[in-house]
């Protein structure tokens, strides 16, 4: 493991190697007991851990609660957000894009075969003894 490894997961999982995931333990105690300069950068972990086991936990109060509940759909009560109406204008507008797809890909299609016809016409027109470079 490398040093920016071990630094990263120390930053991610914190001071307690029992944090980390099982695959990555083994190598990280091979590289304190390789460099143990790294164990201050799990020490620094370590201390922030503690700091945040200290800071107390936020709750939500019971007003914000309540508002939530009551800003919540009532189970059964919501019904779909289109109608017939408006479920067949959105089947043409996604009929016509696909059209539009559709010609756009055929139009494409065919300039490109049009251009493609003309570079080979120029290139059986190329006749000098240069012109193997170009031709390859």
């Amino acid at each position: 493991m490398e040093r920016a490894r071990f630094e990263n997961l120390a930053g991610t999982w914190g001071g307690d190697l029992r944090r980390w995931p099982e695959g990555e333990r083994a190598a990280a105690e091979r590289l304190m007991q390789a460099d143990p300069a790294v164990r201050a950068v799990l020490d620094e972990a370590a201390a922030l851990d503690a700091l945040l086991d200290r800071s107390p936990t936020p709750w939500p109060s019971q007003a914000l609660r309540d508002r939530v509940v009551a800003a919540a759909p009532r189970a059964g009560a919501w019904s779909l957000p289109w109608s017939r109406t408006g479920l067949a204008f959105g089947a043409g507008w996604a009929a016509a894009a696909c059209a539009g797809v559709m010609a756009g890909l055929v139009l494409t299609q065919s300039l490109t075969a049009d251009l493609q016809a003309d570079a080979v016409l120029y290139q059986a027109s190329l006749s000098g003894v240069d012109d193997e470079d170009l031709l390859g």
